[in-house]
C-alpha cells in the first residue's frame, strides 16, 4: 500500500472510484429492463450498431492487448500489430457481409446451436463443451492479467487483484445482462481510447518522439533489428514469421474468431435490425485500425526507456507507475480496468448463454418434452454468471505458467478454432457435408491440433507454433469432413433447408420453414 500511495494522488482515487460506481449504476439501472432469459441474453434484440461495434472492439482489445499485447511488442516488435491490421480488419468485413446475415436470417442464438441443426447433437453438444471450457480459461486469463496490472501499480497482492474484478464484473453482468455489458462496454471504449492515448503521448514525449525510439531501440543489438517489420522471416526465432502470419493468422484464426466466437455472435444477434448487425462489424473494423497505435507502441516505447524488464508484460504498469502525473494516473488506471471488466463480461456473459442455450434448454426439453419455465432461466441464469466468475477466479493463478499472457491466450485459440471453422464453413457452403462428417472433422480435428501442439516446436519455426497449429488442423479437419462425408449418406433436403447458405439468404419460404422449426425447438 506504500507503492500505492507513491502513486495514486487523492484525485486518482476518487477518478476510479467514480468509474467503478458509474458502472456498478449501470448494471442496476438495466437489470430494471431484464424481464426475460431473452432480455438477459440477447438484449432483447435492441441493441444500436453503434454500441455493438464499440463493444465488440473492446471486448476483443480489452485485458489481453492492455498489457500483453504491449508485452509482445516489447518483446518481438510491431509484427504484433499485424494481430489487428491482417488479423482482424479483413476478416470483420467478410464476416459482416457474409456470416453475419446469414446468423441473423437463420434465427440462432449460440455457434453451437446453428452446428447441431446443421450436423445434430453429437455436434452441438461437443462444440458447447469445447467452447464453454475455452470461454472460462479465457476469464482465468483476463482475471490473471488484472493480478499482474494491479501488483505492479498498486503493490496489491493478486489475489485481491483478482477478487476486486471478480465482485465488480460479476454484479452488474449478473443485474444487466447482455445489455447492460454492451452499453457499459461503450462508455469503457471511450475511456479506454482517451487513458490510452494519454499514456501514449506521455511516453513519446519521455524518450524524444518516434525517430529517438528506433534509434535507441536499433542500437541495442541486431536481435533488435526486427523490431520495426511487419513480417518476420521464418528463420528468425520469434513466435510472428510471416508465414504463420499469413496462413495461421489471416486464413483461419482470425475468420475464425469473428465468424465463430460466441462473444461476438452474441452480440451481433442482439441488433435490432439486420443493418444494425451488419453496420456495427464494419465501425468495429473502423476502430480497430487504431489498436496498434494507441496500445502496442507503448510497449515499444517501454523497452527504449526501461530495457532491463525481465517479463514483457509489466511494460504497461511500468509506464503508468513512472510516466503519469497526478489525475492521468487515475484516469489510465480507469483505462485500463475498462479495458479489462469488458474482456471478462463478454466471455462471462457468452458462457452462461451457452450453457443456458445448448445445455440446459434441450435437456429439459428431452426429459420433459416441454420447455423450461423462462423465470427459472432466467434465475438459472444469473446463478451460472456468478458461479462462472467465481470459478474462473480460482483458475487464473495456473495461467502464470505461460511464458507471456498473450501466448496463453492464443494457445488456447489454436487448439479448436481450426477445426470449428472448417466445419462451420463446410456446413455454411456444402450441401454435402452431413452429420458423420461433421463430427469427425470436429472430432478428429482437435486431437490433431493438441498433438501439433505438443510437438510443433520440432516441426514448425517458432517456439510458439499457435500460427501453424491453426492452419494445419483447420486443412486436416477439412479434408476428414468431406472425406468422411462423401463415405456416408448424404442429408435429406429436410434436414439442411434453411441451414444453408443460399437458401437463407434468397429463399423465403425456407426463412418460414427455419421459424417454425426454431419454434418448435
Amino acid at each position: 500500500m506504500e507503492v500505492a500511495e507513491s502513486i495514486l494522488t487523492p484525485i486518482d482515487t476518487i477518478i476510479i472510484v467514480a468509474y467503478l460506481g458509474a458502472v456498478l449504476v449501470l448494471g442496476y439501472l438495466f437489470s430494471r429492463y431484464v424481464k426475460s432469459s431473452g432480455d438477459f441474453i440477447l438484449g432483447g434484440k435492441s441493441l444500436p450498431f453503434w454500441a455493438i461495434g464499440m463493444s465488440v472492439v473492446v471486448s476483443d482489445i480489452g485485458a489481453i492487448d492492455m498489457v500483453s499485447g504491449a508485452g509482445a511488442a516489447y518483446k518481438y516488435g510491431l509484427a504484433q500489430a499485424n494481430f489487428d491490421w491482417l488479423g482482424s480488419v479483413p476478416a470483420m468485413v467478410i464476416v459482416a457481409f457474409v456470416f453475419v446475415p446469414f446468423y441473423w436470417r437463420s434465427g440462432v442464438c449460440t455457434l453451437p446451436e446453428f452446428l447441431g441443426r446443421r450436423y445434430g447433437p453429437a455436434v452441438r453438444f461437443f462444440q458447447a463443451v469445447i467452447w464453454l471450457g475455452f470461454l472460462l480459461s479465457m476469464l482465468a486469463v483476463m482475471l490473471w492479467t488484472s493480478a499482474v496490472f494491479l501488483n505492479t501499480v498498486l503493490g496489491m497482492p493478486s489475489q485481491a487483484a483478482i477478487w476486486l474484478t471478480v465482485f465488480v464484473v460479476g454484479i452488474y453482468t449478473i443485474l444487466g445482462g447482455l445489455a447492460a455489458v454492451v452499453v457499459t462496454d461503450a462508455m469503457q471504449m471511450v475511456i479506454m481510447f482517451i487513458g490510452a492515448g494519454a499514456l501514449l503521448g506521455l511516453s513519446f514525449w519521455e524518450i524524444g518522439g518516434w525517430s529517438n525510439m528506433v534509434q535507441t531501440i536499433s542500437a541495442m543489438g541486431p536481435q533488435f533489428e526486427q523490431h520495426f517489420n511487419l513480417l518476420i522471416s521464418s528463420q528468425i526465432d520469434t513466435p510472428y514469421p510471416w508465414s504463420g502470419m499469413l496462413m495461421g493468422l489471416g486464413i483461419v484464426l482470425s475468420t475464425a474468431y469473428f465468424s465463430s466466437n460466441q462473444a461476438v455472435i452474441q452480440r451481433v444477434l442482439g441488433a435490432r435490425s439486420e443493418w444494425d448487425a451488419k453496420a456495427s462489424m464494419i465501425l468495429a473494423a473502423f476502430l480497430k485500425l487504431l489498436i496498434p497505435v494507441l496500445v502496442l507502441l507503448p510497449g515499444l516505447a517501454a523497452l527504449a526507456l526501461y530495457p532491463e524488464l525481465e517479463n514483457p508484460d509489466e511494460a504497461v504498469p511500468k509506464l503508468v507507475r513512472e510516466l503519469l502525473p497526478p489525475g492521468l494516473a487515475g484516469l489510465v488506471f480507469a483505462a485500463f480496468f475498462a479495458a479489462l471488466m469488458s474482456s471478462v463480461d463478454s466471455y462471462l456473459n457468452s458462457a452462461t448463454t451457452i450453457i443456458i442455450s445448448d445445455g440446459y434448454k434441450p435437456a429439459t426439453r428431452a426429459l420433459s418434452g416441454k420447455d423450461p419455465d423462462d423465470r427459472h432461466c432466467l434465475f438459472l441464469s444469473r446463478a451460472l454468471t456468478g458461479l462462472l466468475i467465481v470459478a474462473a477466479g480460482f483458475i487464473a493463478p495456473f495461467i502464470d505458467q505461460f511464458e507471456t499472457i498473450y501466448t496463453a491466450m492464443q494457445t488456447l485459440f489454436s487448439l479448436f478454432q481450426g477445426p470449428t471453422l472448417a466445419v462451420l464453413v463446410l456446413g455454411v457452403f456444402w450441401r454435402r457435408a452431413n452429420a458423420w462428417g461433421g463430427f469427425a472433422g470436429l472430432l478428429l480435428g482437435v486431437l490433431c491440433s493438441g498433438s501439433l501442439s505438443l510437438v510443433g516446436e520440432s516441426l514448425f519455426p517458432s517456439d510458439d507454433p499457435f500460427l501453424y497449429v491453426a492452419f494445419w488442423a483447420f486443412v486436416f479437419s477439412l479434408i476428414v469432413t468431406v472425406v468422411v462425408s462423401l463415405l456416408t449418406p448424404p442429408p435429406s433436403k429436410n434436414q439442411i433447408r434453411g441451414l444453408v447458405y443460399g437458401e437463407v439468404i434468397r429463399d423465403e419460404t425456407t426463412q418460414t420453414l427455419l421459424k417454425e422449426r426454431i419454434q418448435s425447438d
